[in-house]
């Protein structure tokens, strides 16, 4: 299962290639990755990556790649832990999924800085003088960087968080 489609790929590929010459830098995909919370200096990212910048394809490789060792690493061979597993991913999808209810607001199907702010100052967790926080919270996670959070981004985010 792929967390991101390939569209979205594609136009987080775009914005990264700041110059347009259909390349992302090492040092373009280290702040990339930094956002999203994986901290890896360029020497390792290089080692990683075998080159100093990727084209599009070599992209949705490089992230294929780090979507299936996720995957993978989470996989047991005993099918009795397999069933509980299942069952535990199915019951931590559904209280995720209640939990993104909360903060979806107007019921559709993103968190906007306006609902994360209205749903945080209800629960007395939200200052005034931190309204940079609300934005910069959801731009951590927006992989697809539209300004809001969906329901993936936010569970990537929950399980970020927990982890």
């Amino acid at each position: 299962m792929s967390l991101i489609q390939t569209n979205d790929l594609q136009r987080i590929f775009e914005k990264l290639d700041k110059n347009g010459d259909g390349l992302v830098s090492l040092e373009e995909l280290n702040w990339l990755l930094g956002k999203i919370g994986v901290q890896i200096s360029l020497d390792e990212l290089e080692s990683l990556v075998g080159k100093s910048s990727l084209d599009l394809n070599e992209f949705f490789s490089f992230y294929g790649s780090i979507s299936s060792k996720q995957s993978n690493t989470s996989r047991s061979t005993s099918n009795e832990v397999v069933v509980v597993e299942e069952e535990e991913e199915e019951n931590e999808e559904s209280d995720l999924v209640k939990a993104f209810e909360v903060f979806d607001l107007n019921g559709d199907g993103f968190i906007s800085c306006d609902e994360l702010q209205k749903v945080l100052s209800r629960l007395g967790l939200w200052d005034e003088n931190s309204g940079k926080d609300c934005r910069v919270m959801i731009h951590v996670y927006d992989t697809n960087l539209d300004g809001l959070l969906d329901f993936e981004e936010f569970k990537n985010m929950m399980f970020l968080s927990i982890s």
